[in-house]
């Protein structure tokens, strides 16, 4: 068994990537474009930042790509302030870890103060010893950069870290670390590209921990 556990936020710990995934397609149509959820794949797990606005301007080059981007974060952040869904067999798996000794982060493309705000309101903030948010690192995933920065906060080495994600971007930032990366598919399945990457796939995070408790990863 690995000694650590990273964990994306938005689609693998809490029922939100739905939201984003929402958003992006809303705020197309408000800056007069067509609906392409192409888009919300290819931005999901950026850090909103320089690699998101490449994204953008990739499949929408007229528009403002910084305002865009703005008004797809306030469009998906306003539903989960309400309320925040976990996603399925989060804590049975944040439970088995901290049982096992198991050092746990969260590594996600939002600040780290929207990552502490909804691990707080879920009471979930006292299993993470390390939270990294996209707002810690230049590059952000698909970049290996916040992964990196996590196992050595957690005094690690990316290889002895379980690390689960959502998102295509997060799963090529995952392998690309050497970390052992595991997908939770959300809103996105996945590619042939993307299977090759990963160390696993399950369809919940309770067959996740089922497959580490058999020693199978």
């Amino acid at each position: 068994m690995k000694h650590g556990a990273i964990f994306d936020m938005d689609g693998t710990l809490f029922d939100t990537e739905k939201f984003y995934f929402q958003a992006w397609l809303t705020a197309a149509e408000e800056f007069g474009e067509e609906k392409n959820p192409a888009v919300a794949t290819a931005g999901a797990g950026t850090n909103m930042g320089e690699q998101t606005i490449k994204v953008v301007k990739k499949f929408y080059p007229n528009i403002d790509a910084e305002k865009y981007i703005a008004r797809v974060l306030e469009l998906a952040r306003e539903v989960p302030k309400k309320n925040i869904e976990l996603m399925a067999g989060v804590e049975e798996i944040l439970k088995f870890f901290q049982a096992e000794g198991i050092s746990m982060a969260v590594a996600s493309a939002a600040p780290v103060e929207v990552i502490e705000q909804n691990l707080t309101r879920t009471n979930l903030r006292g299993y993470f010893k390390v939270l990294v948010g996209g707002d810690k690192v230049s590059n952000g995933k698909p970049a290996p950069d916040i992964f990196l920065m996590t196992a050595k906060e957690l005094n690690l080495e990316p290889s002895d870290c379980y690390i689960f994600e959502d998102s295509f971007n997060g799963i090529r930032a995952a392998a690309a670390s050497g970390g052992v990366a595991i997908m939770i598919p959300d809103q996105f399945k996945p590619t042939e590209e993307i299977k090759n990457l990963c160390a696993a796939i399950f369809p919940s995070l309770i067959e996740a921990k089922q497959a580490i408790m058999e020693g199978k990863l």
